[in-house]
């Protein structure tokens, strides 16, 4: 009954970590995005922003993160056998890219703290799809429980970023024209 428990926990804490992933970029984007605003919009957006970026960051992402670390490693401590499965190994290996792309955004966010930012909007448009492929690898991982449900779990969600970068290069020149026009 204690592993349930704790596996709900890790669920919760896993949902508001990429909660606090997928909407921090998104904030660093109007960040940015504000760059193209004049005076004083610009100060105050960008002053509201990296506001909102440090609550965010520091009140919801960072926690959740350590808390769905600590549940996770509870439930191994309960269920050892875990870690002689294949499946495991492996998403085990997608949260370290997790950490690796949690950490990236830890340096956008220091560099906003400092007052810039050294990405484009549509560079972190495209680098938010990133957790997303994370995500899908590792719910298909868990639930499939085979090496070969996340392959096919990523080359889904792949096409789909393909889509979606389409999307994005068609919204953006959508929105270039409009710009133009007026």
């Amino acid at each position: 009954m204690t592993y349930l428990y704790i596996k709900s926990l890790h669920i919760i804490f896993i949902t508001t970590w990429f909660a606090g992933l997928f909407y921090i970029i998104r904030l660093f984007i109007y960040y940015k995005e504000a760059d193209e605003k004049q005076e004083p919009a610009q100060t105050i957006l960008k002053k509201q922003y990296a506001l909102m970026s440090k609550r965010l960051w520091y009140i919801i992402t960072w926690p959740s993160a350590v808390l769905a670390s600590i549940f996770a490693v509870w439930m191994l401590i309960l269920q050892p056998f875990w870690l002689e499965a294949t499946w495991m190994i492996i998403k085990l290996l997608f949260v370290a890219l997790l950490y690796a792309y949690h950490w990236s955004c830890q340096v956008m966010y220091n560099q906003i703290a400092k007052g810039y930012l050294n990405y484009s909007s549509n560079g972190l448009r495209i680098w938010n799809e990133v957790a997303t492929i994370i995500l899908f690898a590792c719910v298909f991982l868990v639930v499939l429980k085979t090496t070969l449900g996340w392959i096919f779990g990523v080359v889904g969600i792949v096409g789909i970023s393909v889509l979606l970068m389409l999307g994005i290069k068609l919204y953006k020149n959508i929105r270039a024209k409009k710009s133009w026009e007026q």
